[in-house]
């Protein structure tokens, strides 16, 4: 069981949300601020004030005060205008995500939602009853408003959902559940749509899956080291400490504990005339320790984010540092920081796929390698790993055009009420498939640099990055001729994409946060 302990989750609770389903709740103590915080709603309403968002209407139509009799009604219309979202659905470890997300927002006690909201998040939650959101139509600023919209359908039976992969009406799937859908009250649908939490979810998705790229390529990358006889001089500690990154220090002694014990390179520690490989191996810690320093700053970032307050207005109920009911707008809802972090998981990423496709193009190259033309034994009637290298190219050049940052644009809305945006939901959103090119491009590489340490044989590479050869062979065999690779291709990237390669040095990658 999961429980949210709004303003303290981790990193570790929302990677496990992120993985499968789990059981969810609130810490008890959280119920008192959410029920202060929807009293002071009500009071508001009954003295009669003007209060954005609670009995006005929205945006550029801030001015124009709504009757209490419909306020009710100004709830539910803003979600059902504000559905309107396009594009694939988001994936169900996002929707999981965003819900928790949502959750420990509104528990902080600054939203003025009623207890039954949150009940109801968590009851969606529990019984694996997913929203159907589509993934495109918000630009980051104002809330997530129009994927935020179609997360809220569910909690008043409209829209559709997902329940263990098939796709239903809300209101039949509640039902089925037990699930009661609620009447919106004061508040509370601009308090559920207004917000970062897909932005957040989907950067931590993409945060997530740049992890494991990470760690994977580390792991091949030590093996191109040995498949091409390379050296293990450029990781020696004191080369590290003398330049003081974090990241690179603790990338170069992953590369040394990966290889030490390799009889490949005891074998020509001696009678090697090489003075320097080539940078994709000799500079590995470099950029890939740059690579986890941005990664760490990222999932700072969004560990922040994920247990922030950021709809708007937030409402200060008598006792919290006001001496009477306070609604305040603000712009907690500006997605600038979520759309900084994404764009610097986008260069990670980026990078390492470029690292990988250029140790690729090494191995298959015998003037460099050392080893058979295209890692084949019978070149020319045999085309080897040719080929795969251009599919790891044209993923690499792909990704490059991806990295480019989102949060550098900015398109008006709301007829310039909101003239500034953060794309941060695109700039997240586009980490996916960044991520999954670059885990073609790593597990392409595995296949190459496994090919290459068994050329090697009878000498034997270090006993870790055997673990991680044997796990491919368990699946792949070695490329003796000519065969349809596609399979192979997906067979190793299965295996970085699901962490399996990594867990063959887990304990080399501490978390990043």
């Amino acid at each position: 069981m999961l429980v949210i302990d709004p303003g303290r989750l981790r990193l570790a609770d929302l990677r496990r949300v992120w993985l499968a389903p789990a059981g969810v709740s609130l810490a008890p103590e959280a119920w008192a601020a959410i029920e202060a915080s929807a009293a002071a709603v009500e009071r508001i309403v009954a003295r009669g004030e003007a209060a954005y968002g609670i009995n006005t209407g929205f945006g550029l139509l801030a001015k124009k005060r709504i009757p209490d009799a419909e306020l009710r009604q100004l709830q539910r219309n803003l979600i059902l205008s504000h559905s309107v979202g396009t594009g694939e659905l988001l994936s169900d470890a996002v929707v999981r995500l965003a819900l928790v997300l949502k959750v420990a927002s509104l528990a902080r006690g600054h939203s003025g939602v009623r207890r039954v909201i949150v009940e109801r998040l968590l009851a969606l939650l529990d019984a694996d009853i997913l929203p159907c959101v589509p993934s495109k139509g918000s630009v980051g600023a104002s809330g997530d408003l129009a994927p935020l919209s179609h997360l809220t359908l569910a909690l008043i039976g409209e829209g559709e959902v997902s329940v263990r992969g098939e796709r239903q009406p809300a209101a039949a799937a509640l039902a089925a559940a037990g699930i009661a859908p609620v009447e919106l009250q004061a508040k509370e649908g601009l308090a559920l749509i207004n917000g970062t939490q897909i932005s957040t979810a989907l950067a931590l998705h993409g945060l997530f899956m740049a992890e494991r790229v990470f760690e994977a390529a580390i792991v091949t990358g030590a093996l191109s080291i040995d498949a091409a006889k390379g050296s293990d001089a450029p990781f020696d500690a004191r080369l590290h400490d003398l330049r003081g990154h974090a990241g690179q220090i603790a990338t170069a002694q992953a590369y040394r504990e990966l290889l030490a014990g390799s009889a490949i390179r005891a074998s020509h520690l001696t009678n090697d005339d090489r003075v320097q490989d080539p940078y994709s191996l000799r500079c590995q810690p470099q950029v890939m320790g740059a690579c986890r320093d941005l990664l760490v700053q990222a999932a700072r970032t969004l560990l922040i984010e994920a247990n922030a307050v950021t709809d708007n207005p937030l409402v200060f109920a008598r006792g919290t540092g006001a001496p009477d009911d306070e609604v305040l707008s603000g712009g907690n809802f500006h997605a600038e920081p979520v759309a900084f972090a994404a764009d610097t998981l986008a260069l990670a990423i980026a990078e390492i796929g470029a690292l990988a496709e250029r140790r690729i193009a090494l191995l298959i190259d015998a003037t460099l390698s050392g080893l058979p033309p295209f890692l084949v034994r019978d070149p020319g009637v045999n085309s080897g790993f040719m080929i795969a290298h251009v599919t790891a190219a044209a993923l690499a050049s792909e990704n490059k055009s991806l990295a480019h940052p989102a949060s550098v644009d900015s398109l008006p809305t709301s007829a310039n009420q909101e003239d500034h945006v953060s794309m941060a939901t695109f700039a997240a959103r586009r980490l996916h498939e960044m991520a999954v090119n670059t885990a073609h491009i790593v597990g392409i590489e595995l296949l190459a640099a496994a090919q290459g340490i068994d050329f090697h044989a009878p000498l034997a590479t270090s006993p870790r990055l055997a673990q991680a050869h044997g796990r491919l062979r368990a699946r792949v065999p070695f490329y003796e001729v000519d065969r349809i690779l596609a399979p192979d291709i997906a067979a190793a990237t299965d295996l970085v994409l699901d962490g399996t390669l990594a867990e063959t040095a887990c304990e080399l990658f501490a978390p990043l946060a």
